[in-house]
């Protein structure tokens, strides 16, 4: 039993000092597509994880990423969502085969500061990144002795995985408030 998910129920009234009438039930909430431990969810999830991993290893396949210190940081907060995306992956994985909820405060509340964490850091890098890109290929004209295509790839996936957290962190911002 959870408790109303928009307006509190009043107890009906009291008749004589006693209360004659049986409390009403009390209706739990729907889990809404996208939020933790449901198909929506674990797709994107996995999404993040794929994108993370690509931007990943598109930046490490490069041989001078640890010279400008945005795709360093790019390199560290893709790492860190691709941690944090499988590992809520794997544990949506796990409620979906034994049909648990994954409704507790506690632990939607960890998803949420989490992915508002991961996101906010992939995409700051994502952006810092995007800029570095653009100054190596338009204003320095220096693509041919740099990785320039490959940098601008990581740089997207980096934005794509980004696009796939904000849902993610927004639903259970949301069911938060919710509950």
């Amino acid at each position: 039993m959870s408790r109303p998910a928009v307006h509190p129920v009043e107890p009906p009234p009291f008749i004589d000092g006693r209360n004659d009438v049986a409390p009403p039930r009390r209706v739990r909430m729907k889990d809404i597509e996208g939020m933790p431990g449901t198909l929506t969810g674990l797709a994107l999830r996995l999404c993040q994880v794929i994108f993370t991993v690509i931007s990943l290893t598109v930046m490490a396949t490069t041989s001078d990423f640890p010279s400008v210190t945005a795709f360093r940081y790019l390199v560290a907060a893709v790492g860190l969502q691709s941690l944090w995306s499988l590992s809520l992956a794997i544990i949506d994985v796990y409620a979906l085969c034994v049909k648990r909820s994954l409704r507790n405060p506690v632990l939607v509340t960890m998803y949420a500061i989490g992915d508002g964490i991961t996101s906010t850091l992939t995409f700051a890098a994502a952006c810092s990144c995007a800029g570095i890109t653009v100054l190596i290929s338009n204003d320095l004209n220096r693509c041919d002795i740099n990785h320039c295509k490959k940098f601008m790839s990581a740089t997207a996936m980096a934005f794509i995985s980004w696009f796939a957290i904000s849902p993610s962190f927004f639903l259970n911002f949301w069911s938060l408030a919710a509950q």
